[in-house]
């Protein structure tokens, strides 16, 4: 019997030529935030780019020198074990990144107070970071090391790079000075977060399951008030045996309390759970018009 090789769709001319678009201006919205405001105020990032950092400022080397060096390892072990694709975007993404720190490095910094330098540093980064991410790549080798981890440790990927990071940001008060490294705990957070709110976008996606004995008319109004697809469902209850319609929709976290309105218009006893998508793709989600 002949076996069928399958293989992933090659991107496209624009699809790729978009993706390096986004991983260049990722990269050098990092290099940024690390040249121009958190390195020249003795504050570090997490990660790969934290050790960079503190080796740059024991040996008086380049930043870019380490930032390739040590991610050069990772981008290996990411090839053989997540991907080509990946491998490459990710390798890419490093060589702009340590280009564009030593590009910057001569350039005087924005600013020398210490908070403002730590805010901005690491919103610079997470925005950097989050669009890399998006764009199928990464610009950190502990995020490589935690993602293969996870499958031989009982931790998540998160408390496996929060373990990593709590050394590297302990060591900067080491290197540099304790309140440096209480700043750089800061950076690393405001980035944490930035990453995250670019990653999932401003508008957040929610999913609702409603059941209700007025289940239609219900939906009837989501689709009509709020201009949002339904799906109806049968479900049982597991106590009663009873037949049960069940509704189910995507909205965004804006459209919550108008959902809330309508549910305890029809049913103020309806059973109704929302929760928190990381993405939505394809079926009716795009809003129709409201008359």
């Amino acid at each position: 019997m002949e076996q069928i090789k399958k293989q992933h769709r090659k991107l496209t001319k624009g699809k790729l030529a978009t993706r390096a678009i986004l991983i260049t201006f990722g990269a050098i919205l990092m290099a940024v935030g690390l040249e121009i405001f958190l390195v020249p105020n003795n504050v570090i990032d997490g990660g790969i780019a934290g050790i960079s950092i503190m080796l740059s400022h024991i040996t008086g080397l380049k930043l870019g020198i380490f930032l390739f060096a040590l991610n050069l390892p990772f981008i290996f072990i990411g090839y053989k074990q997540i991907g080509k694709t990946f491998a490459f975007s990710t390798l890419y993404g490093i060589i702009v990144l340590s280009i564009a720190t030593t590009l910057l490095h001569p350039v005087p910094p924005f600013t020398d107070d210490l908070l403002l330098a730590t805010v901005f540093g690491g919103i610079f980064i997470g925005v950097g970071i989050g669009m890399v991410i998006r764009s199928g790549g990464s610009l950190d080798g502990t995020e490589i090391l935690a993602i293969l981890s996870n499958n031989k440790l009982p931790f998540s990927v998160g408390e496996i790079i929060m373990f990593f990071n709590i050394f590297i940001l302990g060591a900067a008060g080491f290197v540099f000075t304790w309140d440096r490294a209480m700043y750089s705990l800061i950076a690393y957070f405001i980035a944490f977060k930035t990453i995250d709110l670019t990653i999932t976008g401003l508008e957040e996606s929610k999913s609702a399951w409603i059941i209700s004995d007025n289940h239609k008319e219900i939906g009837d109004a989501i689709l009509h008030r709020l201009g949002r697809g339904v799906t109806y469902l049968k479900g049982e209850g597991a106590y009663t045996g009873d037949e049960k319609g069940v509704v189910f929709c995507v909205i965004t976290r804006l459209e919550e309390a108008k959902l809330k309105d309508i549910v305890d218009e029809f049913d103020t006893s309806a059973f109704l759970a929302i929760a928190d998508i990381a993405e939505v793709k394809g079926g009716r989600f795009k809003k129709k018009g409201i008359h």
